[in-house]
């Protein structure tokens, strides 16, 4: 099968988006939680999470158009300048899926989807207590994506907390061994599986 860009634009819409959010491959399941000025919570997830340096350790996310409809999980940050970054597992997929629904801004995605905000190490965004990995991070920067309206978030990790069980001696993190999970397209889950490691390549 071959698509031309023509033939992209003329895909009907759905067909269109799954096949280009599918088209990348696996990407990580994330939910990001974040709380307003006002004491409103939101958990919302993402698959475009992205590792952009480990010094200093900067973690990137992409947001969608925020002109037309309103974006919670960007306007907590811009209003605090913090938010968290939590794996999702296998036993809450469902749950994490819920929270893509566009719930009232005074509605906590925490609430209706049944799970559970956790406040660790006096940071002021709320954790997700069902996550065996979670990162606190610190808003540095936004990039705008002109192209499609689309913005980079880049934050700095301030705190990382991790299962024992995951965090191996070399500092690796085992994600199969606590049933990590991927998405791939929109609505797509897939569960992680350990197949190799090679040491670091020299020539």
């Amino acid at each position: 099968m071959h698509f031309s860009k023509q033939d992209i634009l003329n895909t009907s819409r759905i067909k269109r988006l799954n096949l280009i959010n599918s088209i990348t491959g696996i990407k990580p399941a994330n939910l990001i939680g974040t709380v307003s000025k006002d004491g409103h919570t939101n958990l919302a997830i993402f698959s475009s999470v992205i590792h952009l340096g480990s010094n200093p350790a900067l973690i990137g996310f992409m947001t969608r158009p925020d002109k037309k409809v309103r974006r919670d999980t960007l306007n907590n940050i811009l209003e605090t300048n913090y938010y968290t970054i939590n794996h999702v597992h296998q036993n809450f997929i469902e749950q994490s899926h819920k929270t893509s629904g566009k719930y009232k801004k005074e509605v906590s995605e925490f609430d209706m989807c049944n799970l559970t905000e956790d406040y660790l190490f006096d940071f002021p965004a709320p954790f997700l207590k069902e996550s065996k990995i979670k990162m606190g991070l610190k808003l540095e920067n936004i990039i705008d994506i002109t192209d499609n309206q689309t913005k980079l978030i880049l934050g700095l990790i301030e705190h990382i907390y991790i299962d024992d069980v995951a965090l191996e001696d070399n500092g690796d993190i085992n994600l199969q061994i606590i049933n990590d999970v991927g998405i791939g397209g929109l609505n797509n889950y897939y569960k992680l599986e350990k197949i190799a490691h090679y040491p670091y390549f020299k020539i």
